[in-house]
C-alpha cells in the first residue's frame, strides 16, 4: 500500500494508574512506522497524576479524562466518539511493540471485507520467546466458554518456535491488542460494560461472528505484553470477573435452549473448580466463584437484556457458531485426557 492508500487508524489506550508503564508504551508506540495514526489515551480517573503527566510529556496525544474508573470496556467505549480513523486499534497500556506492527494488521483487514477484527502475535515482555498468557497467537473457546489460545492453555505457555506463524481464523482476538472496523464495532453494540474487564473482547468477537463476520490472527505483527500488571493473576477480583463474565457470556450469547443445557453442565464444572480451589486452600478463588454465582442470581434482568440485545443482531445460528468452538471441555481434554487440543481444532477448519 502507498502512503495515500493507508486508512486512518485510531489507537485507544484505556489507562488507570501506572505512569511508568504507560510511558514505555507510548515511547514504543511513537516508533511505529504506520503513517496515518492517532493516539488516544482514556484515563479512568487515575489517582497518580497520570493526566497531568500526559499533558506535559505528550501534548500531541488526545487525552480523555473520565470521572471514574469504567474499566477496560467502559474506557474504550468512551474513547470511540473521539476517534477519526475508520479502524480502531485497542491497546493495553502495559505493552511495547515492533515498529512495523500495524501494517500487517491493516493489510489483513483490507484483504477481506468479512474480517471484523485482527490480533497480532502477543509475546511475554519479560521472556520474549514465550507466548503471553493474554492471547498468544489467537484465541479459541470451548462450548462451555473456557478460553484458551494458540501458545497458551490455562497457565501453560509455550515457547514461540514459529509453530503458530500462520495467519489463521480464530474465535477471539485479545484485548491486549487488536484492530476492528469502527462501523462494525458500533453496529455490534460496542463492548458490554457489564463485563468491566476480562472477556469483554471474547464477547464482542462472538457477536461479530453472530453477525456473519470473521476474526483473524496475524502473526507477522508482534506485541510484547507485561501480563497482569493492572490486575494480578491470583487476585480475588480477577477470579471473580473471569467466572462471572464467562457465565454471563454463555447465558447471553447462545440461544435460550442451548444456553440452559450448557449452563447446567458449566454449573457443575464451577463446583469442580471450587473443590480444586478448596484442595489448594485458595480462598480468593473460592470466594470469586461463589460471588460470581451470587451475581447471576441477583441480576437475571441484566442477563435477559443482554440476551435480547444479542438476538437483535444475530444472523447466524448456534450451529454455525459452535462449529468454531472446541466441542468438548478444554478442562477435561487438557488436564485429564492430556490430549493436544490444537490438532483437533486444525482438523476442523472454520466454516
Amino acid at each position: 500500500m502507498s502512503h495515500k492508500s493507508y486508512p486512518a487508524v485510531s489507537v485507544i489506550i484505556p489507562h488507570w494508574n501506572g505512569i511508568e508503564v504507560l510511558s514505555e508504551c507510548l515511547d514504543s508506540l511513537k516508533q511505529t512506522t504506520y503513517p496515518a495514526l492517532e493516539i488516544i489515551v482514556v484515563d479512568n480517573a487515575s489517582t497518580d497524576d497520570s493526566s497531568a503527566w500526559i499533558k506535559e510529556h505528550h501534548p500531541d496525544i488526545v487525552l480523555i479524562q473520565n470521572d471514574k474508573n469504567y474499566g477496560y470496556a467502559g474506557g474504550c467505549n468512551r474513547g470511540i466518539s473521539h476517534t477519526k480513523g475508520s479502524f480502531i486499534l485497542f491497546l493495553n497500556n502495559d505493552t511495547i511493540m515492533e515498529p512495523g506492527w500495524i501494517e500487517p494488521l491493516v493489510d489483513r483487514m483490507m484483504r477481506n471485507k468479512k474480517i471484523a477484527a485482527v490480533q497480532p502475535k502477543i509475546l511475554n515482555y519479560y521472556q520474549r520467546k514465550i507466548f503471553d498468557y493474554a492471547g498468544g497467537s489467537g484465541g479459541h473457546l470451548d462450548v462451555f466458554c473456557f478460553p484458551f489460545a494458540r501458545g497458551r492453555i490455562f497457565l501453560e505457555q509455550e515457547e514461540d518456535q514459529g509453530q503458530y506463524d500462520n495467519p489463521e481464523q480464530i474465535f477471539w482476538a485479545s484485548g491486549t491488542a487488536f484492530i476492528v472496523q469502527k462501523e462494525l464495532f458500533q453496529a455490534a453494540g460496542e463492548f458490554d460494560e457489564t463485563f468491566f474487564a476480562h472477556m469483554e473482547e471474547i464477547d464482542l468477537c462472538w457477536r461479530f461472528q453472530l453477525m456473519g463476520y470473521e476474526i483473524w490472527a496475524e502473526p507477522q505483527s508482534v506485541v510484547f505484553h507485561k501480563n497482569a500488571v493492572t490486575l494480578p493473576m491470583n487476585s480475588y477480583k480477577k477470579y471473580y470477573l473471569n467466572h462471572k463474565n464467562s457465565l454471563l457470556m454463555l447465558l447471553g450469547n447462545y440461544s435460550l435452549p442451548v444456553a440452559m443445557y450448557l449452563f447446567s453442565i458449566r454449573f457443575a464444572l464451577e463446583w469442580v473448580a471450587f473443590g480444586y480451589a478448596l484442595f489448594k486452600l485458595d480462598f480468593k478463588h473460592m470466594l470469586g466463584i461463589i460471588n460470581a454465582q451470587v451475581w447471576l442470581l441477583f441480576h437475571p434482568h441484566v442477563i435477559w437484556k443482554k440476551h435480547f440485545r444479542t438476538g437483535s443482531i444475530r444472523v447466524k445460528r448456534d450451529r454455525s457458531i459452535m462449529s468454531r468452538l472446541y466441542r468438548g471441555s478444554i478442562v477435561l481434554t487438557h488436564y485429564i485426557r492430556r490430549r493436544n487440543v490444537y490438532s483437533e481444532i486444525s482438523s476442523k477448519p472454520f466454516v
